[in-house]
């Protein structure tokens, strides 16, 4: 079989690969990390491998002697970071949709930024209580989104896509990234800036860095204790990077400021978590990323990479080794 679906849900396959997909990339037969063991000598002519959530983990030895012939792994899903580099260093190509799935991620996130500009958290949750008092307070402190200074925690495909899509508003957005050249960040419009600084001056803070070692806790209680006043924190990136003792603490002490969750670690939080019971804390459950008719987006841009790839020898979303250094 030439091409084969690798996934250990197959639900997950027939969800995010349309019928018409399937036909386009000659793709019909799905196996799992147990057949690939049971039957070792039947994948022997694979070349191409199509996957999404549920992708197993397979070991460099594993690669090759499973699958001699592969040449390429298409992951309609985000991030590849946890079964990629063995394809990797075995010289096999791996394509993600990581920039499909960045396409509703910004799309939240812009729609979370421009609702905090009108202080719209606190007052909905105030308004609701029926604590017309004190949502007039809130209301009369509303500057909205002409020129309000907003910093964006990462200017990577998600950060970039928020940018953009934030540009009709003419806000001032301040980016923090280590590895953004000047010229992009010209290109952007967008001013970088230290952490200390998107805390201190800008009213609305998003995080969407990388996942690594170097960033997790990187958002702590000294970065929280400088937020401005009905300042929001949005984290669409990962729960992790936060240190959310921290962020609960200062949440307790500026009930001004919100925190706006689609990530925590874990998730969900614990039972019990005082995320729960804070009221200026809210959580939707990983909403941001592709779900129902989102997900065929994904697909359709391993289809496309597929078809380049034997076409024209030319692709847009190849993952390389030292790509995963920055990867989310």
């Amino acid at each position: 079989m030439k091409n084969i679906f690798l996934c250990e849900d197959k639900s997950s396959i027939d969800w995010v690969y349309s019928p018409e997909i399937r036909k386009k990339i000659s793709c019909y037969d799905c196996f799992c990390r147990k057949d690939l063991t049971k039957n070792t000598g039947l994948f022997r002519d694979t070349q191409y491998i199509f996957s999404t959530w549920g992708m197993p983990e397979l070991t460099s030895e594993e690669i090759k002697n499973i699958f001699p012939a592969l040449k390429a792994v298409f992951y309609a899903a985000g991030t590849v970071q946890y079964f990629a580099r063995p394809f990797l260093e075995n010289g096999i190509k791996v394509f993600s949709a990581w920039a499909a799935n960045a396409v509703p991620v910004a799309e939240y996130t812009a729609a979370q930024i421009l609702l905090a500009g009108k202080n719209f958290f606190s007052l909905c949750t105030k308004q609701s209580a029926g604590r017309l008092s004190d949502a007039e307070a809130v209301k009369k402190r509303i500057i909205g989104n002409y020129k309000t200074k907003v910093g964006i925690i990462g200017a990577g495909m998600i950060g970039k896509r928020v940018i953009e899509l934030l540009r009709p508003f003419k806000l001032e957005i301040l980016v923090f990234d280590p590895f953004l050249p000047p010229e992009t960040a010209k290109k952007l419009g967008v001013k970088t800036a230290s952490l200390e600084t998107l805390f201190s001056e800008c009213r609305i803070v998003s995080n969407h860095l990388a996942n690594n070692a170097d960033t997790r806790g990187i958002i702590n209680y000294r970065l929280f204790s400088l937020m401005k006043e009905d300042g929001v924190f949005i984290n669409t990136g990962r729960g992790a990077q936060a240190v959310e003792d921290d962020l609960v603490r200062i949440l307790r002490e500026r009930p001004d400021i919100t925190a706006v969750l689609d990530v925590t670690d874990p998730e969900p939080p614990e039972k019990n978590h005082p995320f729960y019971s804070l009221e200026n804390c809210l959580l939707t459950p990983h909403i941001a990323g592709s779900l129902g008719n989102e997900v065929l987006r994904m697909a359709e841009y391993m289809r496309e990479e597929y078809e380049s790839l034997l076409q024209k020898g030319s692709t847009r979303y190849e993952v390389t080794l030292k790509m995963l250094e920055t990867m989310a």
